[in-house]
């Protein structure tokens, strides 16, 4: 996720804003930049890599008296992580910085490059500048022309511009992504996408609302909503903690990845989706051309995404979908035909296993396809084409946004493909994408959702094991919750198909085999009842996850009435996820970094 610092005042302003990109490091990157206007000259200077890099770069810049500037710190969406895709970027006599996804910046792009403009960069950033000076010249007012433009921008954005023509003054605009601006008793302002880079700066910070646009000099904070409204700050007093200001007041990070969810959700979504079709405009559709069978390989998470995925493809898209776990599918000598679509998924796109049969894929002449979450990462680099997850770094071990952004863009794709194939009428397509949209919504935790599952979680602490059990899709599902539960609590789970229960498993059943049961309303629910049923009837202690009241369960987590099973899918992996990270909590676990594990799996 891209971090975003701004400072306006007469300290060393190349240190503050290098300072504030390292308290932002946490938040992940690929690249980063700074630009400072002082005395109406702009200095500017971007690197690729870690920090130190661009340190090294401004080692001889040297900021003395009065100044304004910009940084940011780049998670690639749009174009590889290099020094011209990076952030800030530049037009005649204005530079920008953005998080977030301006979605109809090639509507925007193909405007001003036929008006003469020309873009140095692959970014949808880049288009912010370019109209703002393409309006300033129209209007010769800044403020009026950076008005202008953040109402011809669609999609999510936190902005900070800088211009010659106001050289004393940072324009801002929020909308979806997080922005704040803190203040002292000095009259400096500091802007920031977290509390973090403001801490030991700011005595007190105002949190923009969506809408909220405006600009700060060293006179003057102006705020506008998006009404066009002028309004007051609202300003509170700033955290100390460091650490706890980038778990933004959440226990854990992991628990703070559960509540992002709903947010990265957005961006996963952002740009991808038109009112009756997918459009992924990183992927060639060529890619599918020739290609009766796709075959999904990953490891751990990554794989039950692919499980996922693989009831979609071949219920939407009518394409023969295989799944392998890529630390078994390395050495059994499979046959590979060049028919087949090879489809890497990793979080980090370093998983040694998966890499390694990237590369067998490619030498048996596959076309291949990577699923990640890092640009420029080996497998990204290594296959023929790549979709970003866009979720952000995630520092828990235990992966919970990278997981949801995978299934998310697996569905995307799926429809995708069935356009492409002819496989879903136009009617259906439209259907299914209205009810991604709706799947931010499915994320959200509620104050009363996890309370309950706080007061629950206490009756799981012992016993000989937890089974996970759901149908079709929610077996995937199940397979995943069992394994949160053992990668941070320690306990043994396993996930199972609901219907194999009874060919074996079930002479498990007793009051201390604890049955974590999905039942959806809009898939297989009596025959995944009557399963559940079973084990009850066997004392074995039941939680049941669904829309509709069971009696025969111990304990009962409602979900909301869906009008989807894939909109229960949603709802019920974020319950699973919170009712591990109670557990291990109550356990007294380290819930991000839980023994044995790391984040990224680079060996065999």
């Amino acid at each position: 996720m891209c971090g975003i610092v701004g400072y306006v005042g007469k300290k060393n302003t190349k240190e503050i804003l290098l300072d504030g990109l390292k308290e932002l490091e946490y938040r992940g990157y690929d690249s980063a930049g700074i630009a400072v206007l002082s005395n109406n000259k702009f200095e500017s200077f971007k690197a690729i890599g870690k920090l130190v890099n661009l340190q090294e770069k401004t080692k001889d810049f040297i900021t003395e008296g009065f100044a304004v500037g910009i940084g940011h710190t780049r998670w690639a969406t749009h174009g590889k992580p290099t020094e011209l895709n990076a952030h800030p970027h530049l037009g005649e006599n204005s530079y920008v910085v953005h998080n977030g996804i301006i979605e109809n910046y090639s509507t925007l792009k193909k405007e001003l490059m036929e008006s003469g403009v020309q873009f140095l960069s692959q970014t949808d950033t880049e288009v912010i500048v370019h109209q703002f000076e393409k309006n300033l010249k129209s209007m010769h007012n800044a403020f009026e022309a950076f008005r202008a433009t953040i109402q011809e921008l669609e999609g999510a954005f936190a902005i900070l511009l800088v211009t010659k023509a106001e050289d004393k003054t940072i324009f801002f605009a929020k909308q979806g992504s997080p922005m704040l601006v803190g203040i002292n008793a000095e009259g400096e302002k500091y802007f920031a996408s977290s509390d973090t880079p403001l801490i030991g700066h700011c005595t007190d910070v105002n949190y923009f609302e969506d809408g909220d646009y405006g600009f700060v000099s060293a006179e003057e904070l102006s705020i506008f909503s998006k009404d066009g409204e002028k309004k007051a700050p609202h300003f509170s007093k700033l955290s100390t903690d460091k650490l706890s200001a980038q778990k933004d007041g959440y226990r854990f990070f992991m628990e703070k990845e559960i509540y992002e969810q709903s947010d990265v959700i957005v961006d996963t979504m952002m740009g991808r989706l038109s009112d009756e079709e997918i459009l992924f405009d990183e992927i060639d559709k060529s890619l599918f051309d020739g290609i009766h069978e796709i075959k999904l390989c990953a490891c751990g998470t990554s794989y039950h995404a692919a499980l996922s995925a693989s009831y979609l493809f071949e219920r939407y898209a009518k394409i023969k979908t295989s799944v392998e776990i890529a630390s078994e599918f390395r050495y059994r000598e499979p046959i590979m035909t060049k028919d087949t679509l090879f489809v890497v998924i990793s979080q980090s796109g370093e998983t040694a296993d998966t890499l390694e049969t990237l590369k067998m894929a490619k030498k048996a002449g596959l076309r291949t396809l990577v699923i990640c979450n890092v640009d420029n990462s080996s497998m990204v680099r290594l296959s023929d084409a790549s979709i970003l997850t866009r979720a952000g770094i995630e520092k828990g071990v235990a992966s919970t946004k990278a997981f949801a952004t995978q299934v998310t863009l697996f569905w995307m794709l799926t429809l995708y493909v069935a356009k492409l194939r002819g496989a879903l009428k136009k009617e259906e397509i439209i259907r299914q994408i209205s009810l991604l949209r709706e799947v931010p919504a499915s994320l959200i935790v509620t104050d009363e959702l996890h309370e309950k599952i706080k007061r629950l979680s206490k009756r799981y602490l012992h016993g000989h094991g937890f089974f996970f059990i759901g149908r079709d899709i929610f077996f995937p599902l199940a397979l995943e919750g069992a394994l949160k539960l053992k990668e941070i609590s320690y306990l043994h789970a396993e996930g199972y198909p609901s219907g194999e229960m009874k060919h074996g498993p079930i002479a498990l059943a007793d009051p201390e085999l604890f049955t974590i049961a999905l039942l959806p309303q809009h898939l297989l629910y009596e025959k995944s009842k009557s399963n559940v049923e079973e084990l009850s009837a066997r004392d074995s202690t039941i939680c049941a996850i669904s829309p509709l009241e069971f009696n025969k369960a111990d304990d009962f987590i409602k979900i909301s009435t869906c009008r989807d099973y894939m909109l229960e899918f949603f709802e019920m992996m974020v319950v699973v996820q919170l009712i591990s990270l109670e557990i291990s909590i109550r356990l007294g676990n380290d819930v991000d970094m839980p023994r044995n594990l790391a984040k990224s799996v680079t060996v065999e």
